[in-house]
C-alpha cells in the first residue's frame, strides 16, 4: 500500500453469544489491519466468526444475546466499541458502510428505492431533498441501473437479484465512506451477475479509493479482487497473507483443503477434495487446535496447544504447530 497508516485496525476482538446451553466464543482474539485503498478478503466455511467480526465492527451485534467480550477496533484515532449508539450511527453509513448478503431483507419492501437513498443523504450529509434526489439518480447511473429516474419510484420487488445488490451497492457508496464491507455481495447470483458486481466494485475502487473488506466463501472471489486475505477457522485467524503468496503457497492445512477443493478446468468434479468432517462446535471446541480433528498433519502436540499467528518470512502468518516447526528446521 502506498499508505503505511492503516486505515482500520483491529486488535484481538472477542465476541460471543449466550444460548441456553453454553457460552459460543464466535470470534476468538482476531486482529488484523485495512489500509486506504486496498481490498482484504476474509474466507473460510460457514460459521466461522466472518460476518460476526465485522458486525462487531458496524456495531451491530444483537445485545443480548451477543456481547463484546474485550478488544479494540481503532478508525481515525477513535476505538469505535467504546462509542455509544449515537456516535456509531455518525460513523455507520457516512464513514464505514456495509453491504448485506440478502438485499431482499436488507431492503424496506414498503419504501422506495429512491426513499431508501435520499433518506442516506440526507440523514448523513444534510442534503435537501432535490439534491438528495438528484444524488440517488446519479447513483443508480453509476452503478449501471439505466433509466435511474424512473426506477426511483419503483419497490425492491419490482428489481432483479443482481439489480437488488446493485442498489445495496448505491446505498452504501451514497454517502461516499472510507471503508466498504461486503458480505457475500456475490451468493445466490449467477456467474454473469457475480462478475459484474466484482468488475463494479473494483472500479468503484479504484475511482473513489474506497477501502473494502469482502467476506466471502468462494476463493474465486478473493483471487479476483483481493490484495490480502485472511482465513478463519473456528472464531480464530489461521492464516494471514496477500492474495498471490496464499494462492502459490498456502501453508496452514485448513487453507490448503480449502484450495483442493475448488474445481478447476484440467480436473473433472468426481477429483474435488472435500475437507472431511464438520466445523467445531464453538460452545463446546476441542482440546488444542480447533482443525485438530479435522487435519491430515496433526501431530500429538496439537492436542494440547492451540497455536497463536506467527509471522513466518515478514508478510506471510500461520497458526499451525506444524507449518512452524517446518520454517523453523
Amino acid at each position: 500500500m502506498v499508505e503505511s497508516t492503516p486505515l482500520l485496525k483491529v486488535e484481538d476482538l472477542q465476541v460471543s453469544f449466550k444460548t441456553d446451553e453454553s457460552q459460543v466464543r464466535a470470534v476468538r482474539g482476531v486482529s488484523f489491519e485495512v489500509y486506504p485503498g486496498e481490498t482484504v478478503g476474509l474466507v473460510g466455511e460457514s460459521g466461522s466468526g466472518k460476518s460476526v467480526t465485522n458486525l462487531a465492527l458496524m456495531g451491530l451485534v444483537p445485545k443480548p444475546p451477543g456481547r463484546i467480550d474485550g478488544g479494540q477496533v481503532h478508525y481515525q484515532g477513535q476505538d469505535l466499541l467504546k462509542l455509544n449508539d449515537r456516535q456509531m450511527q455518525s460513523i455507520r453509513g457516512r464513514r464505514i458502510a456495509m453491504i448485506f448478503q440478502d438485499p431482499m431483507t436488507a431492503l424496506n419492501p414498503l419504501m422506495t428505492v429512491g426513499q431508501q437513498l435520499t433518506e442516506m443523504t440526507r440523514l448523513h450529509l444534510g442534503l435537501g431533498r432535490k439534491e438528495a434526489h438528484r444524488q440517488a439518480a446519479e447513483m443508480l447511473e453509476l452503478v449501471g441501473i439505466s433509466g435511474a429516474e424512473k426506477r426511483l419510484r419503483d419497490y425492491p420487488h419490482q428489481f432483479s437479484g443482481g439489480m437488488r445488490q446493485r442498489v445495496m451497492i448505491a446505498m452504501a457508496l451514497s454517502c461516499e465512506p472510507d471503508l466498504l464491507i461486503a458480505d457475500e455481495p456475490t451468493t445466490a447470483l449467477d456467474v454473469t451477475i457475480q462478475a459484474q458486481i466484482l468488475d463494479l466494485l473494483r472500479d468503484l475502487q479504484q475511482r473513489r479509493g474506497t477501502s473494502i473488506i469482502m467476506i466471502t466463501h468462494d476463493l474465486g472471489v478473493v483471487a479476483e479482487i483481493c490484495h490480502r486475505v485472511l482465513v478463519m477457522y473456528a472464531g480464530r485467524v489461521v492464516e494471514k497473507a496477500d492474495a498471490q503468496t496464499l494462492f502459490a503457497d498456502p501453508k496452514h492445512p485448513y487453507t490448503q483443503g480449502l484450495l483442493r477443493s475448488l474445481p478447476r478446468f484440467d480436473q473433472s468434479s468426481d477429483t474435488l477434495e472435500a475437507i472431511p468432517g464438520q466445523p467445531p462446535d464453538l460452545g463446546n471446541l476441542p482440546g488444542g487446535c480447533s482443525f485438530r480433528p479435522r487435519c491430515p498433519l496433526a501431530v500429538d502436540a496439537c492436542q494440547s496447544r492451540d497455536p497463536e499467528l506467527m509471522n513466518l518470512d515478514g508478510r506471510h502468518e500461520v497458526a499451525c504447530l506444524v507449518a512452524q516447526e517446518a520454517v523453523d528446521v
